[in-house]
């Protein structure tokens, strides 16, 4: 398999891995009580091509010509960039009901909160299901790692929900490891937010 950059023609395949990454998360932020749906917001950011959720953001695994990996990386000074970028997204899909999809993404990033600093953060990771346990999720997060050290970064982390300790054990397997838990009451009747471990990396 090798990687290249997202582009907008990726949007079928890479916006439900995306989702995969954190569906709890993103149904309490980006679902709403009439029916606004998660992965329809994912999927007009990721065309859009801004911010976090553009493709702009995202690297695809390709086997033969099929989508089987997608992830992210980005450093602390994305943050502002992102939340303009997301803030012009919702209002543009939720209209005024953007407020409160607003109001839940900012409580989000008290459990899991951007990067600063020289961190540089692996986001959105995600393997096709039956592809998983075969080195695909190495390879990933080997590729993302490799562009971090090509921006001359050497600290790179990520988080990982509690409830997914088999992606823990990957991230662990592949040098990471635990520096906080954040604890989460975050829920609504369309999702809850689980507790979230900040991960890290040094690199030599």
């Amino acid at each position: 398999m090798h990687f290249r950059p997202a582009t907008p023609g990726d949007a079928d395949a890479a916006v439900p891995l995306i989702y995969s990454s954190g569906p709890d998360a993103f149904d309490y932020v980006f679902m709403t009580r009439d029916g606004g749906d998660a992965q329809a917001f994912l999927r007009y950011c990721f065309v859009d091509g801004a911010g976090e959720f553009g493709w702009r953001n995202h690297w695809v695994g390709m086997l033969e010509d099929r989508v089987v990996a997608v992830g992210a990386g980005y450093g602390g000074e994305a943050k502002w960039p992102f939340t303009l970028a997301a803030a012009r997204q919702i209002i543009s899909h939720y209209g005024l009901r953007g407020v409160g999809v607003i109001a839940r993404g900012l409580r989000v990033e008290s459990v899991i909160r951007p990067p600063e600093g020289d961190m540089y953060y692996l986001a959105h990771l995600a393997v096709r299901p039956e592809l998983r346990g075969r080195g695909v999720g190495r390879a990933l997060i080997d590729h993302l790692i490799g562009k971090a050290r090509d921006a001359g970064r050497r600290r790179i982390t990520l988080d990982v929900a509690t409830s997914n300790p088999r992606a823990e054990a990957l991230y662990q397997r592949n040098g990471f490891r635990v520096t906080i838990e954040r604890k989460s009451h975050l829920a609504n009747e369309r999702g809850r937010v689980a507790d979230h471990r900040r991960m890290e990396r040094l690199l030599d």
